[in-house]
């Protein structure tokens, strides 16, 4: 849609009714043009973009639009010299016609209004592809952003905490330890924030806040140079004050079609403001010293944006509305090749309005798309970094306060216990520095189940172990299953008065489980409910797995998971 609205409007700026053959120079203008402009063209506009912008320099005096010069330098050349050369660009338009106040200042008006639109219609284009191009580049930066903020914070909420308990067990204190580590579960079981909004990377040179400005510009010039050319003209007062009234309207009107709206969302009372605004528009063709059809630019052009939603019937009232201009002028006099013109002039025009409130409308589209990728990713990972430091650290803290209890009530067992204390929270300590970096935290299930029966052990727990020797797995298989044994440990200990336990790992064909199943099903859990089951299943479904958690008939409780 971009594409044909693009190379509408530029065929449209360089016929009109005033010189129905361009000119050779305006013709080669608008190649080289379509070379800067449409999407198809950009490697050669890439290779070759000097030449031809050299090329358009140029053809400017020869005749050449200069609005599409002032364009091409905006699409071309680095920020810090585009703006002046622009600027000068629209000067020279000026110097060129200066026979009258009228022609000097409408071809100045046309250069800054026609290049600050094909300049925005272009980069439109752009923006669509450069924003599928870097989608996952906008996502990764954003994830990086939230990574650093979010490794600042555990290192201030559980590094800090678990360096102090590795302190507190080389000085022997177990009460200390035991307070400080009941503090940093309590931490890590609490809920995750909402995801506050990331900053995100830096946007392009077409924003909110810059084609805001284009659109205002587009609309004013256009009111603007019409009541410079109705006073040079010098109609009768009364006249003369009607059509400025018109304009007003007909331009009122259409600021107010083209307002930033939410997608298919059209303008409150538009079933009355677009019939005002097409009726005082075609008006013009009815004035008494010539018809004027340019005010129907603005008004076919509402029409493409108020119907959007209705793509059809959209088109169909532009071309009905656009064909009033050649029945008209024929009516009232005017020859076949004139009506032409001036109706190829309209739709071009009208298109151009379109295309600015188009504008608008895309660019807040990309800023917000941009934003909800931005913050979809962010909310992904702080899940994920909550789930981690829940699944991984949840056990280290639960198995130092174990150990740390262990060292209060036994003082003969008090040195190995603290000493074990101390190994859990540098291993803590490790994980916890590595969850905010790749996301991937290295577990072992032989290593986590050697863990899993000392702390069983230490709890009062028998535990029966059916592990192959050969129990090889694929790594992220592993990891599963080492997280699964940390969460089944801990539950174990933590939700019931279990004296039995049963590990046991087995493999079908291609698929590997693990099954954890204990006795201890009929106490009362201690403390809130976490999320430590909710978190095992959604990682086995990530590798094709399943969790199950189950009571069986014998009263017994299973926790088992199996992957491929």
């Amino acid at each position: 849609m971009v594409t044909a609205v693009i190379t509408a409007v530029l065929v449209g700026l360089v016929v009109s009714p005033d010189r129905p053959v361009p000119d050779p120079a305006a013709v080669a203008m608008l190649v080289l043009q379509l070379v800067h402009c449409l999407p198809r063209t950009r490697r050669l506009r890439d290779r070759f973009g000097a030449w031809t912008l050299a090329a358009q320099v140029l053809l400017l005096p020869l005749g050449g639009p200069a609005g599409f010069l002032g364009a091409s330098l905006l699409l071309m050349l680095p920020r810090r010299v585009r703006w002046p050369l622009f600027a000068v660009v629209v000067g020279a338009a000026g110097s060129l016609h200066t026979d009258s106040l009228y022609s000097c200042l409408n071809a100045m008006g046309n250069a800054l209004c026609q290049g600050l639109l094909v300049y925005a219609l272009t980069r439109l284009s752009d923006l669509r592809d450069e924003l599928a191009a870097t989608r996952g580049e906008l996502a990764a930066r954003s994830v990086a952003m939230e990574r650093a903020r979010v490794s600042d914070a555990l290192e201030d909420a559980l590094g800090t905490a678990l360096s102090e308990i590795i302190r507190l067990a080389a000085e022997g204190r177990a009460d200390g330890v035991l307070e400080r580590a009941r503090a940093a579960r309590a931490e890590v079981r609490r809920a995750p924030e909402p995801p506050a909004p990331a900053p995100l990377p830096p946007p392009g040179d077409l924003t909110p806040r810059t084609a805001l400005p284009i659109v205002v510009i587009g609309h004013l010039w256009y009111p603007v140079i019409a009541v410079v050319y109705l006073v040079s003209a010098a109609p009768p007062p009364a006249l003369l004050a009607l059509y400025i009234a018109d304009i007003v309207a007909v331009v009122g009107l259409q600021a107010y079609h083209v307002l930033p709206r939410p997608p298919d969302a059209p303008p409150r009372h538009a079933v009355r403001t677009l019939p005002a605004q097409a009726l005082l528009a075609s008006a013009a063709l009815l004035a008494p010293d010539r018809p004027y059809p340019q005010l129907m630019w603005l008004a076919a052009g509402s029409m493409l944006v108020i119907v959007a939603a209705r793509p059809g019937r959209a088109w169909t009232l532009f071309a009905g509305y656009v064909a009033l201009v050649p029945a008209t002028l024929l009516v009232r006099g005017g020859d076949g090749a004139g009506a032409v013109l001036w109706t190829i002039e309209t739709a071009g025009g009208a298109l151009m309005f379109y295309g600015l409130a188009l504008l608008t409308r895309l660019v807040h589209e990309i800023a917000e798309t941009r934003a909800a990728l931005a913050l979809t990713a962010v909310a992904q990972e702080r899940r994920r970094i909550a789930r981690d430091v829940h699944d991984l650290l949840g056990a280290g803290l639960w198995a130092i306060m174990l150990k740390a209890d262990l060292a209060t009530r036994d003082p003969g067992a008090a040195d190995e216990a603290l000493a074990d204390v101390a190994s859990a929270a540098r291993s803590a300590l490790g994980d916890l520095r590595a969850i905010p970096g790749d996301g991937t935290v290295r577990l072992s299930a032989a290593a986590e189940l050697k863990s899993a029966l000392d702390l069983l052990t230490a709890a009062g727990v028998e535990v029966s172990v059916t592990w192959p020797p050969d129990f090889l797995l694929p790594a992220a298989t592993d990891a599963l299953f080492a997280t699964v044994l940390r969460e089944a440990v801990t539950n174990v200990m933590r939700h019931s008065a279990a004296r039995h336990c049963l590990v046991e790992a087995v493999r079908d064909d291609d698929r590997a489980r693990v099954r954890i199943v204990n006795d201890g099903t009929e106490a009362v859990p201690s403390g809130p409910p976490g999320q430590g089951l909710a978190n095992l299943a959604a990682r086995a479904g990530e590798l094709g797995g399943t969790l199950t958690a189950r009571p069986l008939p014998d009263g017994r409780f299973e926790l088992s998971v199996d992957a491929g």
